[in-house]
C-alpha cells in the first residue's frame, strides 16, 4: 500500500484550499456531510461499508517531501500553501453511521467537523471509499438475504483491480459473505479464505480421474471437486469413485443450474454420497441466487456481480459543506439549491424509529441536535435508536472501528440491523426505500 494517501484526491480540492488560505476563509469552522440523495434503482436500503478503511486512510493523509515536490514542480499551489500542507494532520472530529448500518436517501452517513481547509481536502478520499465499499456491501447484502442462510464466498478478484478486490472482499464479508478467495484480504482484514482448483488443474492432467486423485491426495476427501470440465454426469461418477461417499463437495460452474443441481443431487444420493455438498459458482447475482432458493444448493460462490455492485458500482454519495461559522463566529447553514441536486443545510443528527415489534419504521434526521429516547404520545411504545457514533476525535480514530476487529464488529452490526428492517426491504423487485426519511 502507498504510505501517503494525500494524492488520492482531486486537484480542485487543493486549489480551493489555496484560494481560501489567501482569502482568509480557510480556517472557518465547518461541517461537511456525506450522504446519498437516492438509492440505486430497485434498491430498498443500502449498507454502509468502508468506514474502517477510511479512518486508516485519513491517518495516512500526509504530504511528504515527495508530494510537496511534485506539487511545487507542477505549480499546482502557492508556496505558502505548500508550507501549510507540510504540516497537515487532520485534527477535527468525525462521526457517522456505524459500519454495517443500513442507510436510506438523505441519511447523514458521515459528518466531518473541522476547519474548511482540513475538511475540504478529504472529499475525494471519503467518497471514493464510501461509494465503492457501500455499493459492494449493498449488493452483497441482497445476495445474502436471498441465500436463506446458505454460505456465500466472494471470488471476484479477477474482475476488478488489485486494491479494489481487497476492499470488495472486505465489504462483502461485512454484508454477510462467509469467505473470500483473496489472500490479501484475508491477511489484511482477517477474513476467512477459501479455494481449491479451477478447470486448468483438470486440463493439466491426462484424465479427469487423475486430476481428482491428485487433489484428494493433496487435500483429503473433504475437498471440493470441480465436476463440469467435461461431462457433469461422468464427473460425478468419477468423483465418487475416486473419493468415496465421504467426498466433501462438488462444484458446478456452468449449465442450466436449477436442472443441473437437481440432477447432481439425485445422482449423488443414488451413489450413497448423501452428505456431499453442492456449490454453484456460475455468474451468480441476487436474482439467480433467489431463483435457486428451492434447489438443493448448499453454498454459492459469487464473482463479477458482487465486485461490481450488481449493476450499481457506486452508491452515488456526495460530500457537501452544510454549515460554517461567519466572521462573527455565528453558525450559518449552507446548501446547494439547484433543482436536481439540492441538499439540506445545517448540522444534523439522525435516529431510527423502532416500533414495539422491533421493526424500523422511520429514518428521522434532525437539523441541529435532536432528541432520542421514548416517543411522546399516548400508547406509543416505539423508541429511537441513535445512528451517529464517534469515529475520530481530535484527529484520532476510534480503534474499535479499525483492523480485523473493526471489520468483524461491522459484520455483526450489519446482521443485527437486518433484523430490524421490515420484510418489504428484502424484495428484489423495483420499489421505494423500505422506510421513509423524515426531516425535523
Amino acid at each position: 500500500m502507498t504510505a501517503s494517501t494525500a494524492f488520492f484526491t482531486d486537484r480542485y480540492e487543493l486549489t480551493m484550499l489555496d484560494a481560501s488560505l489567501r482569502s482568509g476563509t480557510a480556517h472557518r469552522e465547518s461541517f461537511f456531510e456525506a450522504f446519498a440523495r437516492r438509492l440505486p434503482n430497485g434498491r430498498r436500503y443500502g449498507v454502509v461499508a468502508g468506514t474502517g478503511r477510511l479512518l486508516e486512510l485519513i491517518t495516512r493523509f500526509r504530504f511528504t517531501d515527495a508530494e510537496l515536490d511534485w506539487l511545487r514542480t507542477g505549480d499546482v499551489v502557492h508556496q505558502s500553501t505548500l508550507d501549510w500542507l507540510a504540516d497537515y494532520r487532520f485534527s477535527g472530529d468525525i462521526w457517522g453511521y456505524r459500519e454495517g448500518e443500513a442507510y436510506f436517501p438523505g441519511s447523514p452517513l458521515l459528518v466531518v467537523n473541522a476547519s474548511f481547509a482540513e475538511g475540504v481536502i478529504l472529499e475525494t478520499l471519503v467518497l471514493s471509499v464510501l461509494n465503492h465499499d457501500s455499493a459492494i456491501a449493498s449488493a452483497a447484502a441482497r445476495m445474502v438475504s436471498v441465500a436463506l442462510g446458505r454460505p456465500i464466498a466472494e471470488m471476484g478478484s479477477r474482475r476488478t483491480d488489485e486494491e479494489s478486490a481487497v476492499a470488495a472482499a472486505r465489504a462483502a464479508y461485512i454484508a454477510g459473505f462467509t469467505a473470500t478467495s483473496n489472500l490479501e484480504a484475508g491477511r489484511r482484514w482477517g477474513l476467512p479464505t477459501m479455494g481449491t482448483a479451477a478447470h486448468a488443474f483438470t486440463l493439466l492432467h491426462d484424465s479427469e480421474e487423475d486430476a481428482f486423485r491428485a487433489q484428494i491426495e493433496a487435500f483429503g476427501t473433504g475437498t471440493t471437486l470441480l465436476i463440469d470440465t467435461y461431462d457433469i454426469h461422468e464427473g460425478v461418477e468419477t468423483a465418487i469413485r475416486v473419493a468415496g461417499t465421504g467426498l466433501g463437495a462438488v462444484r458446478i460452474d456452468s449449465g442450466d443450474l436449477p436442472s443441473v443441481v437437481s440432477a447432481v443431487r439425485e445422482q449423488l444420493d443414488r451413489l450413497g454420497a448423501v452428505n456431499t455438498r453442492i456449490t454453484v459458482t456460475s455468474d451468480l447475482d441476487e436474482y439467480l441466487i433467489g431463483a435457486l432458493s428451492g434447489s438443493p444448493v448448499d453454498a454459492y460462490g459469487v464473482g463479477t456481480s458482487v465486485v461490481t455492485g450488481s449493476g450499481a458500482p457506486t452508491a452515488g454519495m456526495v460530500y457537501k459543506l452544510v454549515a460554517r461559522r461567519d466572521d462573527a463566529g455565528e453558525w450559518v447553514s449552507v446548501a446547494k439549491s439547484s433543482l436536481d441536486k439540492a441538499s439540506v443545510g445545517g448540522r444534523k443528527s439522525a435516529v431510527r424509529r423502532i416500533d414495539s415489534t422491533r421493526t424500523a419504521r422511520e429514518e428521522i434526521v434532525f437539523i441541529g441536535d435532536g432528541p432520542s429516547g421514548e416517543q411522546e404520545g399516548s400508547g406509543d411504545t416505539s423508541h429511537e435508536r441513535e445512528l451517529h457514533v464517534p469515529l475520530m476525535v481530535d484527529g484520532v480514530a476510534d480503534e474499535r472501528h479499525l483492523g480485523a476487529a473493526g471489520t468483524q464488529a461491522a459484520r455483526e452490526h450489519r446482521a443485527s440491523v437486518m433484523q430490524e428492517l421490515p420484510i418489504e426491504a428484502f424484495r428484489l423487485g423495483v420499489g421505494e426505500a423500505a422506510i421513509p426519511t423524515v426531516w425535523r
